[in-house]
C-alpha cells in the first residue's frame, strides 16, 4: 500500500455522560495493517472511545475521521461504515433465535445487499476459518462462550471489513476459552488485518500488537511500541498499572 495516511484518525475526542467527562480530548490514529492495543484500568474510557469510533456513542466533541472523512457529517451510510469498521463485542451480541449460519448471513444480505447464496458461501468460508463450520446449524444457546465469540468474529469478517474493533473480546469468557479466541485474533493480525483492540490480556498486547496505548482517566497517558510500553514505560501511572500484571 503506497497510501500511508491513517485509516482512522481521532482528533480531540470528548465524551460526557451528564456531568461526567469520560473522554477528555483523545488524539490518536490507526494506520492500515496495525494492531493497536488499548490498555488501562476499568473506567478509563477505553470502551467508550471504541464505541464512539463506531458511532454507537455520539461524541460530545472532537472528530473521528475515516479515510479523512468526518464520520458524523461526511459518510453516506452509517450501516455501510459499520460494515467497513466491524465490531466484536464483549457479550457476543448474537441473535439467539437464529442459527450460527443465519447470524453470519443476515447482516450481509441486509447491509451489503448480497444474495442468500453468496452470503451463505461467505459465511461458511469464515466459519470454517474460525473452526465453527460444524456448528452452523446450532443456536447460540447451544454453544460455549468461546465458540460464540468465534462466531461473532466470523460474522464481522463476513462483511469484509477494513478494520475490526474488539471491545474486551475475552473478558466474558471462562479462562479455558480465552486462548481459542486469542489464537483467531493472532491469526488475523498475522494476515495484516487492521485491528483496534481494547483488552485486559497483557500478553496479547505485548506479543501481538504493533502499538500499545495506555489510557488513564479519559486521556491517553502513554503510547508506544510493545517494547517501549512493557519494557521501558516513561510515566509513573503506566509503571504502576503494569506492575499489577507482572505478578499475574
Amino acid at each position: 500500500m503506497t497510501d500511508h495516511s491513517p485509516v482512522i484518525e481521532i482528533k480531540g475526542l470528548c465524551k460526557s455522560f451528564g456531568s461526567v467527562d469520560v473522554l477528555k480530548g483523545i488524539d490518536m490514529q490507526v494506520n492500515a495493517g496495525e494492531v493497536v492495543a488499548i490498555i488501562g484500568s476499568s473506567g478509563s474510557g477505553k470502551s467508550t472511545m471504541l464505541r464512539c469510533v463506531n458511532l454507537l456513542e455520539t461524541p460530545t466533541g472532537g472528530q473521528i475521521l475515516w479515510h479523512g472523512k468526518n464520520v458524523q457529517t461526511e459518510i453516506e451510510s452509517i450501516y455501510k461504515y459499520r460494515a467497513s469498521v466491524g465490531m466484536v463485542f464483549q457479550q457476543f451480541n448474537l441473535y439467539n433465535n437464529l442459527t450460527v449460519l443465519q447470524n453470519c448471513t443476515l447482516p450481509q444480505i441486509k447491509v451489503l445487499g448480497r444474495s442468500k447464496a453468496e452470503a451463505e458461501k461467505t459465511a461458511k468460508d469464515y466459519l470454517e476459518r474460525v473452526g465453527m463450520l460444524p456448528y452452523q446449524n446450532a443456536r447460540p444457546s447451544q454453544i460455549s462462550g468461546g465458540q460464540k465469540q468465534r462466531v461473532a468474529i466470523a460474522r464481522a469478517l463476513a462483511m469484509n471489513p477494513e478494520v475490526l474493533l474488539f471491545d474486551e473480546p475475552t473478558s466474558a469468557l471462562d479462562p479455558e476459552m480465552v486462548g481459542e479466541v486469542l489464537s483467531v485474533m493472532q491469526q488475523l493480525a498475522n494476515e495484516g488485518m487492521t485491528m483496534l483492540v481494547v483488552t485486559h490480556e497483557m500478553a496479547f498486547a505485548r506479543d501481538v500488537s504493533s502499538r500499545v496505548v495506555y489510557m488513564n482517566q479519559g486521556v491517553i497517558c502513554e503510547e508506544g511500541t510493545p517494547e517501549q510500553i512493557f519494557g521501558n514505560p516513561q510515566k509513573q501511572e503506566t509503571k504502576e498499572f503494569l506492575a499489577r500484571f507482572r505478578n499475574n
